[in-house]
């Protein structure tokens, strides 16, 4: 199990999935006037404010979509893991894995068009751990690769005896 490098690559998207829950992913800056600066940090335990203020706190409600996301990656790569005696099945879970990976960026941008409705004048930017969906959508290709070159080999082996 561990001898394959689909493995490694499986290890490598759950180890930075686990990274991700609790790093940010998107900064949200605003000025309230002249003085004052609002600075909050999206990720997947929520909104929170990084400066200290007396105003009201900005809450985005339903913070569970982008949570749920960030979690099941890492928990579907540990599972593909134990799943090296079927291939077929494997490789399905990867591809729906990659998939979840892009619906990642698909609910961060629904809260970021929420922070825009509920804040005047927010400017937003990714962060660099946002990079970490993309970088486990690759990695998790990479093993699906690996796992239908594996699948085709042991075909062949079968059709040879």
């Amino acid at each position: 199990m561990i001898q394959r490098i689909q493995t490694l690559y499986l290890l490598a998207v759950a180890a930075l999935g686990i990274a991700l829950i609790w790093l940010p992913a998107i900064i949200f800056v605003s000025a309230e006037d002249a003085e004052t600066l609002r600075i909050w940090e999206l990720g997947a335990t929520g909104l929170t404010e990084v400066t200290e203020t007396e105003l009201p706190p900005i809450v985005l409600q339903g913070v569970w979509g982008l949570t749920l996301t960030t979690v099941l990656i890492p928990v579907l790569a540990l599972i593909d893991i134990f799943l090296y005696k079927k291939r077929i099945l494997q490789a399905r879970l990867n591809i729906f894995q990659v998939m979840l990976c892009l619906g990642y960026y698909g609910v961060m941008a629904i809260y970021v068009w929420l922070m825009k409705m509920t804040v005047e004048n927010v400017q937003w930017s990714p962060d660099f751990w946002a990079a970490i969906p993309l970088i486990c959508m690759v990695l998790t290709l990479m093993a699906t690769r690996r796992i239908l070159k594996d699948e085709a080999l042991v075909r062949a082996a079968d059709r040879i005896r």
